[in-house]
């Protein structure tokens, strides 16, 4: 089989190597596709904390395809079903995964292509937020995550501010139901646009989904007393500070909404098909930008440069 190979900063081999044979309790999947992940950004600009070359098929952890083989004590699922699946190495043409670690795709999204955990993600983000019908909700970053959120929001009711620097961004915003679109540019101009569209109150949920400082402060400061920061952004770069003092003031709830709970995870990819079959959430215009196996550097690439009209990568098998 071909797997890529991440052998070095924004380098990436594609080789051959034999396909994995599934070991007690695993299935093998003969991938169709697999997300780009912003959170592996710091891997392809090579933090120090990282080591290369990676494993062939790391870090794919968005993968979706087919069963084509299973151990000997698995019952479900069976060859030839689809599914989206947690695993790690969905950089190839096939990888493994434990047999309780997949969702099943249904026939009616069969061809569309599900980056399951980055959606489960977004998913279990929205659950952990408590968004309700008459809230007013600022998401700060729409990206693919972000624009799911916007969506999710708009969907239950709430008055979704938007605020991204593209704007190509917050068009997508937009078309996601977003009530109000704000640049991100200057931090006095967002909080004086936010406080007239909230009377002065803020926001009862604000949704950090960018990953850096200057976000971080900035929903601080937009998010209403007794409200409710979420923060969705993953930051990896190091130490945070944070407006303690703010926090305490106005008595906020913090949520770090990033799960590690296999079954967490896992309920949130089937509640995203269900929402697909339902056609209560579509991915067609946020998957913007396929890629080929072979052409993963230039995922990666397009992932870190952010050309106009970017939201997501993917690359197919």
């Amino acid at each position: 089989m071909k797997a890529a190979v991440i052998a070095e900063p924004r380098r990436v081999l594609l080789c051959e190597n034999g396909v994995p044979e599934p070991g007690s309790g695993q299935i093998r999947i003969r991938v169709d596709g697999c997300g780009v992940c912003g959170s592996n950004l710091p891997l392809w600009e090579g933090k120090p904390w990282f080591k290369y070359p990676l494993e062939p098929g790391m870090p794919g952890h968005e993968g979706w395809g087919v069963v084509d083989a299973v151990a000997a004590d698995v019952r479900r699922p069976v060859i030839g079903e689809r599914v989206a699946m947690l695993s790690y190495n969905a950089f190839a043409e096939y990888d493994l995964a434990k047999a309780d670690a997949v969702v099943a795709l249904p026939p009616s999204i069969r061809n569309k292509p599900f980056p399951g955990e980055s959606i489960g993600c977004a998913m279990n983000v929205f659950d952990r937020s408590r968004i309700v019908s008459g809230q007013t909700v600022a998401v700060v970053g729409i990206g693919f995550i972000g624009a799911l959120l916007v969506r999710l929001a708009s969907q239950a009711g709430a008055e979704v501010i938007a605020i991204s620097r593209r704007p190509f961004a917050l068009e997508i915003a937009r078309s996601c139901g977003a009530a109000h679109l704000i640049p991100m540019d200057d931090h006095e101009r967002i909080l004086d646009r936010v406080n007239r569209i909230t009377c002065g109150k803020g926001c009862e949920r604000v949704i950090e989904a960018v990953g850096l400082q200057w976000p971080l402060d900035l929903a601080t400061a937009m998010t209403a007393e007794r409200g409710r920061l979420i923060i969705a952004g993953y930051h990896q770069d190091g130490p945070r500070q944070i407006d303690m003092q703010l926090w305490n003031w106005r008595g906020l709830d913090v949520i770090n909404a990033h799960e590690r709970n296999q079954a967490v995870y896992l309920d949130g990819m089937q509640k995203a098909v269900d929402a697909m079959v339902q056609g209560d959430l579509d991915l067609d215009c946020l998957l913007t930008h396929g890629f080929s196996l072979d052409r993963l550097g230039d995922a990666f690439e397009a992932m870190r440069t952010r050309p106009d009209g970017f939201l997501k990568a993917f690359v197919t098998a």
